[in-house]
């Protein structure tokens, strides 16, 4: 089992220490949920979605289960949503649910879908999604809140900013499960568009755009001010951004160390369908019905 400390962006850390800190936020947080907006969001995704199950859609659905069993998290609630947009989400406190679009399931391959979903267990993983859902209401609007509204707008940005960053920390999850490699993969769908556009990026290259990105944001006050009020609203970085990141990871000690603990813990036989492990006296496998 993975833990949070072993790969925790010190980013996502610190702001996440920053905006507890902020004087009467953990009251904000518990009367917005107190106002039923969990029940609410659940109830519309309940009715409007399609949730996947080992008999509704199981092709689709045994991605997720290995992931939470290898993170050792409890597995949420799966859905399918139609949307021609590439996106996934979490949300909830008390009923936690991961869901997909279409889109994003045609455009992505098997490696790349569990790298998205294992980005999301990241989040459940990381305890980030009791605050990203009060960070998606307040996105939509402080109107929304009514009176609670005025309350949100000292916090607004410190939240969004702790949310980029918690962002990082699910890509270095991502890249434990799948490999770092395919998260920047991943990361050329979501910028480009299909495989058949952006199989052959060079991915050094395009993380030099985003140093090229640092020289522009730091480059005199007034950059600076541009470039904060061009990301203050954004609940994630850069594309590129994501990119010099998670490359920097893979070459780092923290992440060669957790690998190796990884293949020291793991090294049996695995099904060639589902990747469970397996044992040898199985004839098929226990997870897939694959035959061995």
């Amino acid at each position: 089992m993975i833990r949070p400390s072993e790969f925790i962006h010190p980013e996502d850390n610190a702001a996440l220490q920053q905006i507890e800190s902020i004087p009467g936020f953990p009251a904000l947080v518990k009367k917005i949920m107190s106002l039923g907006l969990e029940q609410l969001q659940y109830g519309i995704n309940t009715a409007s979605a399609i949730r996947l199950s080992p008999i509704q859609l199981p092709d689709l659905y045994r991605h997720l289960p290995p992931i939470c069993r290898f993170l050792g998290i409890k597995e949420p609630e799966f859905y399918l949503e139609m949307n021609p947009m590439p996106n996934a989400y979490t949300f909830g406190d008390t009923r936690i649910f991961i869901t997909v679009t279409s889109g994003l399931v045609e455009m992505m391959d098997d490696e790349e879908l569990d790298t998205v979903l294992a980005h999301e267990c990241g989040h459940i993983l990381c305890r980030h999604v009791l605050y990203h859902s009060i960070a998606q209401y307040i996105m939509k609007g402080a109107d929304a809140l009514g009176i609670l509204g005025n309350l949100t707008i000292p916090i607004q940005y410190a939240i969004l900013y702790w949310y980029r960053k918690s962002e990082l920390s699910c890509d270095r999850c991502a890249s434990i499960i799948t490999s770092p490699d395919t998260v920047t993969r991943t990361m050329a769908r979501l910028a480009g568009g299909p495989k058949d556009l952006t199989q052959n990026i060079n991915m050094e290259e395009w993380a030099r755009q985003a140093d090229k990105y640092e020289e522009i944001r730091t480059d005199g006050l007034w950059n600076k001010i541009l470039q904060v009020s061009a990301t203050m609203g954004l609940s994630h970085p850069f594309h590129a951004v994501r990119v010099r990141e998670i490359l920097k990871w893979k070459n780092s000690r923290q992440y060669n160390a957790i690998v190796n603990n990884i293949n020291q813990m793991h090294s049996g036989k695995t099904c060639p369908a589902c990747h469970n492990e397996v044992s040898d006296d199985w004839k098929y496998c226990k997870y897939c019905g694959k035959r061995l």
